[in-house]
């Protein structure tokens, strides 16, 4: 069938777009009004013919409720439309929740642990028990959390000390125990402890998933405090990446300002010394054994947190001692050296030939040395006692004196200022 010239078919742009495509002619689609509904503001809305707000009017043209419908139509007070569209209130609760931050809104988890400090011993126990509700970390919704805990002021890694890792686990359980040593009072006093659960992963950095800090303060001697705190985001880190002065300047300060507590501290490290002085037995002869002639037994066992000085963050320490004055140089003694640790135990014991009141006027001065091959040693830190010492030194050596045959221990902060007495060889 040929279509002569003469004969046109007029297709408007509606029609033109819903073209129906199917094997044969090409053929315009008849009832095309059906999706494309052309009303005006003084059409008429037939009653069998289905009716819609949004089919009714355009909002751009005012529209009357009496040039809507007919009389013949019953009409509701519910179909009138007017020019302006209400927003269901499903939408806006909806659009608010996508529009809150949710990082904000999601709970990081709760923490439970438990310390205790004992006095007498100079320890401090710290029992990591559960944690509860800790955010999802991995792609399948877990984490795999483990804790580190931390004494600040203080180096770092000389005084990490960490938990077991728990996989695929959003409520982990540990009821693990870390112990640090050579906690003074003054420690308490100062010192504030920092537990930090992380996600532990095998390809890439560990990532915190929040953090705790309590001061021990709180702590009751020789009685356990348990704790439950919800945790708390980490302190923004200064990096190239991080956006806004605000947030680099905050960062800093907080950088600056414990390494100025840490300076102001000057403290190395911990160093547990035990003194007895062994008087002279009455008529006593027998020189088998030197103890049996009088003097001072100073026996080296462990240091704690001590500064790491090698460039793989530890450090090869090892103990000196010295009874001064000594002009024949021949009251030095050491220990041996341990190696890639910053917290060595010695448990060694050094005897000085001497009357107590040739002792009253000496001074010990012990230091802890870090070992290098081919260059000399570095100084990491040292401590006094003597008559002329001040503080915790001066009572450990009164009391040394005052119990004699008894073995006293305490702990001792070493400093990084060298002794006068003491050269860098």
């Amino acid at each position: 069938m040929s279509v002569g010239r003469s004969k046109k078919f007029n297709i408007s742009i509606q029609e033109h777009m819903a073209i129906d495509v199917c094997p044969g002619p090409i053929r315009a689609i008849r009832q095309i009004s059906t999706y494309f509904p052309r009303l005006s503001p003084t059409s008429l809305v037939s009653p069998t013919s289905p009716v819609s707000p949004t089919s009714l009017v355009s909002p751009t043209f005012p529209v009357s409720p009496t040039s809507l419908v007919s009389p013949t139509f019953p009409v509701s007070p519910t179909s009138l439309v007017s020019p302006t569209f209400p927003v269901p209130t499903t939408v806006m609760s909806s659009m608010d929740a996508i529009s809150s931050d949710s990082d904000d809104c999601t709970s990081l988890g709760m923490l439970e642990f438990e310390l205790r400090y004992e006095q007498t011993s100079s320890q401090l126990h710290c029992t990591v028990l559960r944690a509860k509700g800790l955010k999802p970390m991995d792609f399948n919704g877990l984490a795999d959390p483990y804790v580190k805990v931390h004494l600040l002021p203080g180096a770092c890694k000389a005084n990490k000390l960490k938990t077991k890792t728990v996989r695929n686990c959003l409520n982990p359980v540990w009821e693990e125990t870390l112990t640090y040593v050579g906690i003074t009072q003054e420690d308490i006093v100062r010192k504030t402890l920092r537990l930090t659960v992380c996600d532990q992963d095998k390809l890439t950095q560990n990532q915190i998933i929040g953090q705790s800090r309590v001061a021990l303060r709180r702590l009751h001697a020789q009685h356990a405090t348990r704790f439950h705190t919800c945790l708390e985001h980490p302190p923004p880190l200064p990096s190239p990446s991080a956006t806004g002065e605000a947030v680099r300047g905050i960062s800093c300060y907080l950088r600056e300002w414990e390494e100025q507590q840490l300076h102001s501290l000057e403290e190395r490290g911990r160093l547990l010394l035990s003194l007895q002085f062994l008087p002279l037995p009455t008529g006593g002869n027998d020189q088998t054994d030197r103890r049996l002639a009088g003097g001072l037994c100073v026996g080296v066992k462990r240091c704690a947190h001590l500064a790491a000085m090698d460039v793989n963050g530890f450090s090869d320490p090892y103990v000196k001692i010295y009874l001064k004055p000594d002009m024949e140089k021949k009251s030095k003694h050491k220990t041996a050296v341990v190696k890639k640790t910053l917290n060595p135990e010695f448990n060694q014991e050094f005897f000085y030939e001497i009357s107590r009141s040739e002792l009253v006027t000496k001074t010990l001065e012990v230091t802890v040395w870090d070992y290098d091959l081919g260059r000399s040693n570095d100084f990491i830190g040292g401590v006094c006692l003597g008559a002329q010492s001040l503080g915790h030194a001066l009572r450990h050596w009164t009391d040394c004196l005052k119990n004699q045959g008894q073995q006293v221990e305490r702990w001792h902060i070493l400093t990084n200022q060298l002794p006068r007495s003491v050269s860098h060889n």
